[in-house]
């Protein structure tokens, strides 16, 4: 008789004396490399004194199987751990390896400042900024600006330009896009960036990953008067179409058939690391 595999189940307490973005964020992404797992995730953030932290394991942390947490003030940590100790509950501390390590070598005490890498800088600044530059530069929407651009992504319909031109923005990256559009002239303002040493990258994905995007937007916005938008056949000479294009400027291409924007974004960072190394 076959056995079924049954799912373990995980009571996962994460506790923050911010917004719990950083430790929500760690946590799944370690979860996620195991499997058969049932996770029930309660998310405590804007901790900011012992007295909640009593009675958060005074009734909804008290079964907790894990408790992670970040937390800047020494006294808090200290008081959580002291709990969890007397409960029986694991407890880690995600950043604070790193913040000791970083310690020892800079010779230095950390700040016991909450929410400390939200504070808002030029850095968060310069985000900001890139993220709108990326929105008004959709799809070539503003020509000339395009020699203002970090990097300019191209490619043909529903091949994520947008979405991760939208993500190097918040990573400072100032990225427009420009679409090839099928049996068109070639887009004037790409060959003028191209020619002045803007970086550009071809974005491509397989027929049938475009063909199923392409039919669930027209069906998002009730149209079914766009046929050759979604039929493969179609597709592929688009695709053909792109492919000479880019051998003919010598663009750099990445199939984002089988990638999230984040992945994309990474290599697109890699390269314009490499070009300026």
């Amino acid at each position: 008789m076959p056995q079924h595999k049954t799912s373990k189940r995980l009571s996962l307490i994460l506790i923050s004396d911010s917004t719990g973005a950083t430790v929500q964020n760690a946590s799944r992404a370690a979860i996620c490399r195991f499997s058969g797992l049932d996770v029930a995730e309660q998310l405590f953030c804007f901790i900011r004194e012992a007295a909640e932290i009593d009675a958060l394991f005074d009734r909804p942390a008290r079964d907790a199987d894990l408790v992670l947490f970040t937390v800047a003030d020494p006294e808090l940590r200290a008081a959580i751990l002291a709990r969890t100790q007397a409960l029986g509950i694991p407890a880690i501390g995600l950043i604070d390896p790193l913040v000791e390590q970083l310690a020892d070598m800079l010779d230095q005490q950390p700040e016991a400042r909450p929410g400390q890498q939200y504070t808002v800088d030029q850095t968060h600044i310069d985000r900001v900024k890139s993220v709108d530059f990326a929105i008004s530069n959709d799809d070539g929407r503003v020509g000339n600006a395009l020699a203002e651009s970090d990097v300019i992504l191209t490619g043909v319909s529903r091949t994520s330009k947008t979405p991760t031109c939208i993500y190097l923005g918040y990573q400072g990256i100032k990225a427009s896009n420009v679409p090839l559009i099928p049996h068109h002239p070639e887009p004037d303002g790409l060959i003028d960036a191209i020619e002045a040493g803007i970086p550009v990258v071809g974005l491509i994905a397989s027929a049938s990953r475009l063909a199923q995007l392409r039919q669930t937007r027209l069906k998002s916005l009730g149209s079914t008067d766009h046929e050759a938008y979604s039929n493969r056949a179609e597709i592929e000479e688009e695709l053909i179409e792109a492919q000479l294009f880019f051998q003919k400027y010598r663009i750099p291409v990445i199939d984002v058939t089988r990638r999230s924007i984040e992945e994309t974004a990474a290599t697109i960072r890699n390269m314009l690391r490499d070009r300026h190394a």
